[in-house]
């Protein structure tokens, strides 16, 4: 991680309260990033299995690893294959897991990798390191589906006009190229609150990494790999992340009781319960946003395995 910049995990102490973690318990944190949950159930006694598809993340806490008697296995994978990954080294069921979505901290503030238009860089944004780029995406595609990407994923109502100016732009190479268009665009005041920049490259990013695919995915693989009593936490930054989880879990505890041609009956007739009714949502404390501005969108939300098996791939329709 950036030595100006430490890494400052979100809602740690919520989110170790709610996994309550034992001696001996074991413990997937299906987004290492820079270890700060992993340190932290470590330290509970626990067994880790991380995982996260960032190479730089995996290389950088290998030391982490190295020093934990094996208490620590990191694994180069996304979490929406946590349950292959772990079946394939023997792990058949876990007592918690823990998922900080979105982009790292560490992924951020290294202008090289593009997520940011903080600093200028080139215009990557992937996770993995590998596949389709930013800069592919903008140069490449349709006009009509950027405008799509933007409007679906940033939320942006001006997503049309925006597109509009990236193709006439085109090619764009780095994060300041973008961020100056898109500002261009929309009109942007100097000294405005939000930067219009910010919803381009957050939808922008979601594509590229497929992350909100990853996380329906992932919440169905954690469902698998929970014993029943096992805990579930999510720390989500954005309204679309929320509300997957948020469905996913009224659904799965049977709130959602009425049914779909998307979503099976809970009930006699359809899937039992797999969660229990999810605790209250948690949002940072006013000392957490003094000490770390970047908590402010956090919203964690947690959950406790029933007994009944997993629903069938595919439940989590929206």
């Amino acid at each position: 991680m950036s030595a100006s910049v430490p890494h400052i995990p979100v809602l740690l102490d919520e989110v170790i309260h709610s996994l309550a973690i034992t001696p001996g318990a074991e413990v997937v944190d299906g987004t290492f990033g820079a270890g700060g949950y992993s340190q932290a159930i470590l330290a509970g006694g626990a067994r880790v299995y991380a995982f996260d598809r960032d190479p730089d993340a995996l290389n950088e806490g290998a030391d982490l690893a190295g020093r934990s008697e094996g208490a620590l296995r990191l694994y180069a994978a996304c979490f929406s294959n946590m349950d292959d990954v772990l079946m394939a080294d023997g792990i058949s069921s876990v007592d918690g897991v823990v998922l900080d979505i979105g982009v790292s901290s560490m992924q951020l503030d290294r202008a090289e990798r593009g997520f940011s238009f903080q600093k200028d860089g080139p215009l990557d944004m992937r996770m993995g390191q590998d596949g389709m780029t930013a800069a592919d995406f903008v140069n490449e595609a349709e006009e009509a589906d950027i405008a799509d990407i933007i409007y679906r994923y940033g939320e942006e109502h001006r997503s049309r006009r925006i597109a509009r100016s990236i193709v006439a732009a085109r090619p764009i190479e780095t994060t300041a190229q973008l961020a100056a268009i898109v500002r261009k665009a929309v009109g942007h005041k100097p000294g405005a609150p939000k930067d219009p920049a910010t919803r381009a490259f957050q939808a922008i990013r979601i594509h590229v990494n497929r992350e909100l695919d990853e996380l329906t995915d992932g919440l169905e693989a954690a469902e698998r790999m929970l014993k029943p009593g096992g805990r579930l936490a999510v720390v989500t930054f954005h309204s679309l992340e929320d509300r997957i989880v948020k469905q996913f879990l009224r659904r799965r505890s049977g709130a959602e009781a009425a049914g779909s041609r998307h979503v099976p009956m809970v009930g006699s007739d359809g899937p039992s319960p797999t969660f229990n009714k999810a605790d209250k949502a948690v949002r940072p404390s006013d000392a957490e946003l003094a000490r770390n501005p970047r908590s402010r969108s956090a919203t964690l939300r947690s959950a406790t395995r029933t007994h009944a098996p997993a629903w069938a791939t595919g439940g989590l329709a929206a």
